[in-house]
């Protein structure tokens, strides 16, 4: 039975994104917008990240200089948890986003925080999900002899990196390949995915049941198979893979 299903939805997404490095995908998704390359309207109203006052991530600066709106949340002012989670959502909500794309951050977040932004919240995570959640995803699929490895976007829940899989990417892994050189070609594939992957959101509410690392690979969205670099499907979600 496809994991897929598809209903019409706006034709314009209002989109914030959280980071907290070097926001790489951040920045690919913004070059897709600015460079027309996406089958949809997608509006970047703020990227928002973690991390000290003294010392903000440098992808903040990136997209500030790029004329992005930026916002900076401290989680040294204050005293716990909620309460930064608390600020969090205030300059997200502040910005009205229809979507909110993690894009490198690095928190995990609580599940009321979760539950407050529940269907518009999404995150990229580099390996073939469900498999590999958490850290060192790269040595991890090495290590099992994978001969597939890859990025997927998924929908964020309460549980980490278990959210259901909206879209992979896919890369073979090559012989003598390090957790570097597999890292270096699975970025590559995110910076397609992501901005791609927002485009197809744009134009479809995609939701899924839940996955379990106890079923079978589900069936969904393909890159390259399902939706190209635009967004633009290419064929019916569902369908058996190759």
């Amino acid at each position: 039975m496809p994991m897929t299903e598809v209903e019409s939805a706006p034709s314009e997404l209002q989109l914030v994104v959280l980071i907290s490095g070097r926001g790489s995908n951040a920045l690919a998704i913004l070059d897709a917008i600015e460079q027309h390359r996406l089958c949809a309207e997608i509006r970047m109203r703020a990227v928002i990240a973690d991390g000290p006052i003294e010392q903000p991530p440098a992808g903040l600066q990136r997209m500030a200089e790029r004329g992005i709106d930026t916002a900076l949340v401290d989680p040294g002012s204050h005293a716990n948890r909620a309460g930064f989670e608390h600020a969090l959502a205030e300059v997200i909500e502040s910005y009205r986003p229809n979507l909110i794309a993690l894009a490198g951050f690095m928190r995990v977040l609580s599940a009321d925080f979760v539950e407050q932004f529940a269907g518009r919240m999404v995150n990229i995570h580099p390996s073939l999900l469900p498999l590999y959640r958490g850290l060192n995803t790269h040595q991890r699929a090495i290590d099992a002899g994978d001969t597939k490895h890859g990025a997927s976007v998924h929908w964020v829940t309460a549980e980490l990196d278990g959210g259901p899989v909206i879209a992979h990417a896919e890369v073979s892994v090559q012989s003598g390949d390090t957790a570097d050189t597999l890292a270096t070609r699975v970025l590559t594939q995110e910076h397609r995915l992501y901005p791609a992957c927002l485009a197809l959101l744009a134009q479809n509410r995609v939701s899924s049941q839940h996955e379990t690392t106890s079923q079978p690979m589900p069936q969904h969205w393909l890159l390259d198979r399902d939706f190209d670099d635009t967004g633009r499907r290419l064929a019916v979600a569902g369908h058996a893979r190759r």
